[in-house]
């Protein structure tokens, strides 16, 4: 009797965790493979995170590097700038909520809709899409910037290691 409890205890898990709600980010910065806070991405006490597409922005978007820690800002000017790219993760509330902390949503960053060009889809599940398929996902972008961001060089694509010569000032060294 108690092992039938137990898997009809699971049976309701595992019902209730497939019916949680996955939110699309994309990010374009220093959370993305490779670079410096993508390990945050990975840690489980901040929530769940699944890798599910390469992909690049529709529209063009300054994507800058600015502040005295050097920090990508991608600027909520669409059609400046060039098409972003970045990765898409489906994240669960719990890292939905991390990340806004970590972005410093909505006063620093702002979470808003973006379009987005798959480039290669490696997510699993029902939702399988090709190259070239179009999504909505969300994005970490400021309307919160200096008066000269705007006329920085814009970047496709953020890379802390990059040749750009300015070196990201990690948090736990500011």
């Amino acid at each position: 009797m108690n092992v039938l409890r137990v898997i009809t205890q699971l049976n309701v898990l595992l019902t209730s965790l497939s019916s949680v709600q996955m939110t699309p980010i994309f990010v374009y910065g220093t959370l993305k493979k490779g670079q410096p806070n993508y390990f945050r991405m990975l840690d489980k006490s901040n929530g769940a995170a699944e890798f599910v597409a390469n992909a690049h922005t529709l529209e063009r978007y300054p994507l800058v590097i600015a502040g005295e820690h050097n920090i990508p800002f991608l600027l909520n000017i669409p059609g400046e700038g060039q098409r972003v790219k970045g990765e898409v993760y489906n994240v669960d509330p719990q890292m939905l909520e991390f990340l806004d902390r970590f972005e410093g949503c909505p006063t620093m960053y702002q979470r808003t809709p973006v379009k987005l060009e798959v480039d290669e889809w490696v997510g699993q599940g029902e939702k399988s899409l090709s190259g070239g398929s179009t999504i909505e996902a969300f994005v970490y972008s400021t309307t919160a910037y200096q008066p000269d961001w705007p006329k920085k060089p814009n970047y496709e694509s953020f890379d802390a290691y990059g040749d750009h010569g300015l070196v990201y000032v990690d948090r736990e060294a500011r």
